[in-house]
């Protein structure tokens, strides 16, 4: 479930970024922002647009005649802050024509109006994402991103696009980035009215003039719900409200033809060729600086063993010598996001880009960031694009790391990727000496191009004497009544065997009555769980916590954590629960028995294939090796608990992956593998191929990752409709089904009463 800290919004500080600036170059974006007594929030906003990531922008404040002394202090020493802001003062009209007159003052050479009112703020990367957005969809007039509602009310506003829905009700915001000749041609806004709905006005006029948006899915727009007098929308509703419906029902009246939005994510690939640079965009370039700049391929940001290494790799590592760029490629909520961002520059390009144009992004990031290594974690797609992307940069250093061979997947997932691609990758990271081996061993590769650096854990943060037991105990209404508490911490998939892990409870609960257990984590199986919880009579004995992302308190609560995954690499939830004074019951799987050795847990043999994952008839001699290795330690559990903690201090800790991150980033940096070097060149004759591997992959993924981008949007895009949940389900439905077929057949269809009929007819009620 998504989480979003309010208080983070893009403005609280100033990070510029120093460019190399074109002088030559003319500002591509004006930004137009009314003014009127705005001291207020005036500097977030400004900080804001000023950290963004692409730097040819104009800012034209227009001063609608401020009265307050205070505010015209203020907006001159905004003015003087960068050259490339131009205030002008005008008589009080109201913020439409404020805005007006601030687009008749933009530069020539401007492409694209960014309406920003003076207390909002933008995600640094807004004007890039959302002028790629536009350059790589020319049919489009404008582009808006899902928004962050913060200060007065705290929301997310994720809205589906749809001009019909846009003519009943205004779901639109007016932080928007939309082109200039648009905006021309139906006349801008076109009204010197206070207390109206401007911005609602402004969209059904380039709705009737057949233009339509971009959707970009990430939450880049942040709008301050201000108090109740301070709101021009309520002012509208309240004070004006019948002449502003007029306006609006006149525009509306004479829309004949709309056509629906692009909304990313999106499935959209099928041949094309794959694009290497968009000739339109502007290039941009970074001053180059002392540090190393890392570009990070990962396939999401989400809660997961994998991500959290990322996520700790970014945050602890030395910011005066690293700089990371990260790019996402899979469609996802991304609910670590924020918890990047703190430590990065992010872009998910599966919110605002076609999958055929993200080689020409990913080719503008490398040299515009100055990028020195490529470190590719867990992405697929990533892994695909190291030819072309070596052939392109054979000077580059490529460096991956992996955490797990899986054969249930591609006959070893993602250490078959690795080995595949060992030509150009300089080196190989694991989390585990067994996983080492095994790339050797089984896939042939050299020694000296694999490492095993150990994820290790934050053992200032899982330290036991922070906690309170009692406390936590109350937190989670859970009475113990002195019985021993066995945790189970993990995501409830397939992967984790949880009705292993049930089947483990109910034979214990036969041979002994003093425990009880908590279940940690959110899964597709949890449902299913839960059933055979309630089967066997267990209800008693177990709670559900859910999604918990403290788990520190689970563990301070416990008194042991089981582990009966298929498949390890080595587990964050063994780190985690040592450090905390826990021992470990565990599958032998991955590396797993180099962290828990016999004085603080026990190591039970897996009995199950990996490629029989989905046969949930478990061997009884399985069962019963975990139910002995539970009562073995919850019978000399005070000799296990003292030894624990002392584990992970000697040598499993953050502190020691992140020195040894860092000493392999400084020697991939100065001494890249020449060998791969010159193989870069040689793939430089071929870079057909190299582009074929791309090809081949997006056609492969077609169908994955369209149900991963309809999952996203079913699960995010909130609908707005008068009716319930199930006719929203049908609209979202029936707005896919109009890609498909032309507007105006669906409204013809519709007057004559058949559509419903023709969908069930033709099997396509359901996307």
């Amino acid at each position: 479930m998504l989480k979003i800290d309010y208080t983070l919004n893009p403005g609280k500080n100033l990070n510029k970024i120093d460019f190399e600036i074109d002088k030559k170059q003319e500002p591509i974006i004006s930004i137009i922002t009314p003014y009127y007594n705005s001291q207020k929030y005036i500097e977030e906003t400004a900080n804001s647009i000023f950290n963004q990531t692409f730097p040819y922008w104009e800012w034209i404040i227009i001063d609608d005649e401020s009265t307050e002394e205070e505010a015209k202090i203020k907006l001159k020493e905004i003015e003087n802050l960068d050259n490339r802001i131009r205030v002008f003062h005008k008589k009080n009209e109201g913020p439409a024509a404020a805005r007006d007159y601030g687009l008749a003052k933009t530069n020539k050479s401007t492409k694209y109006i960014m309406f920003l009112d003076s207390d909002d703020q933008v995600d640094k990367t807004y004007f890039e994402c959302c002028y790629w957005a536009l350059e790589t969809n020319p049919e489009a007039s404008w582009a808006c991103t899902d928004v962050i509602n913060f200060d007065g009310q705290e929301f997310l506003w994720r809205k589906w696009y749809n001009p019909e829905w846009e003519k009943d009700e205004n779901i639109l915001m007016m932080c928007s980035f939309v082109r200039k000749d648009a905006l021309e041609e139906v006349g801008g806004f076109g009204l010197k009215e206070k207390k109206i709905y401007e911005d609602w006005c402004l969209w059904l006029k380039l709705i009737k003039a057949g233009k339509f948006p971009v959707r970009i899915s990430s939450l880049l727009t942040w709008y301050r719900i201000k108090p109740e007098e301070e709101s021009e929308l309520r002012k509208s509703n309240s004070g004006n409200k019948k002449r502003a419906m007029k306006l609006v029902d006149n525009i509306k009246r004479d829309i004949v033809y709309t056509k629906p939005g692009i909304q990313y994510p999106k499935q959209d690939y099928d041949w094309e060729e794959i694009v290497e640079k968009q000739t339109s965009i502007v290039q941009v370039k970074q001053k180059k600086n002392k540090k190393i700049n890392i570009l990070m391929i990962i396939p999401w940001m989400v809660t997961g063993g994998a991500d959290k290494f990322n996520l700790d790799l970014i945050s602890r590592i030395d910011k005066e010598k690293y700089e990371f760029t990260i790019l996402s490629m899979l469609p996802s909520t991304n609910e670590w996001r924020q918890d990047f961002e703190k430590y990065a520059t992010v872009y998910d390009l599966t919110s605002f880009l076609d999958r055929k144009n993200w080689i020409s992004f990913i080719n503008y990031i490398i040299e515009k960031n100055n990028i020195d290594i490529i470190f590719n974690t867990n992405s697929q797609f990533g892994y695909n694009a190291l030819p072309y992307l070596k052939a392109k940069y054979p000077e580059i250093p490529i460096c991956d790391y992996v955490h797990m061979e899986e054969w249930y997947s591609r006959n070893g997932g993602f250490s078959r990727d690795s080995s595949s691609y060992e030509s150009i990758i300089d080196k190989t990271y694991t989390c585990n000496g067994n996983s080492k081996k095994i790339f050797i061993n089984h896939f042939g590769r050299k020694e000296n191009e694999i490492e095993t650096i150990y994820i290790g854990v934050d053992e200032k943060i899982f330290n036991p004497e922070l906690l309170s037991k009692e406390k936590i105990l109350k937190e989670y209404g859970i009475s113990s009544n002195g019985r021993f508490i066995i945790s189970y911490i993990c995501r409830i998939a397939e992967q984790k065997r949880p009705y292993l892990f049930i089947e483990i409870l109910k034979e214990l609960n036969k041979r002994r009555d003093d425990f009880i257990v908590v279940i940690a984590g959110d899964g597709p199986f949890l449902p299913e769980v839960k059933k055979r919880v309630n089967k066997y009579n267990l209800n008693e004995k177990v709670k559900f916590l859910g999604n918990i992302k403290q788990t520190e308190k689970v563990y301070k609560i416990s008194d042991l954590t089981v582990n009966c995954s298929i498949k390890e690499g080595l587990a964050l939830t063994s780190y985690e629960s040592l450090a905390m004074g826990v021992p470990v019951v565990s599958v032998d799987a991955g590396g797993q028995k180099e962290l828990i050795n016999e004085t603080v847990g026990v190591v039970v043999p897996c009995m199950q294939k990996e490629t029989e994952i989905w046969d949930y008839n478990y061997k009884e001699e399985e069962i019963l090796n975990y139910v002995q290795g539970i009562e073995k330690i919850l019978n000399n559990i005070e000799k296990y608990k003292n030894n624990c903690r002392k584990r992970i201090l000697n040598g499993f800790t953050i502190d020691n992956m992140i020195q040894r991150m860092d000493n392999e980033f400084k020697n991939l940096k100065k001494n890249p593998n020449q060998n791969k070097v010159q193989n870069g060149y040689g793939l430089k004759k071929n870079m057909r191929i190299t582009k074929e591997l791309i090809t081949q992959y997006l056609l492969e993924s077609k169908a994955e990752y369209e149900w991963m981008a309809n999952k996203f949007n079913q699960e995010n895009i909130h609908i707005i409709l008068k009716y319930d949940k199930k006719a929203q389900k049908e609209q979202f439905y029936e707005h896919t089904l109009e890609y498909k077929i032309k507007h105006p057949i669906v409204v013809i269809l519709r007057k004559l009463g058949i559509y419903d009929k023709l969908k069930q007819i033709i099997g396509l009620e359901k996307h």
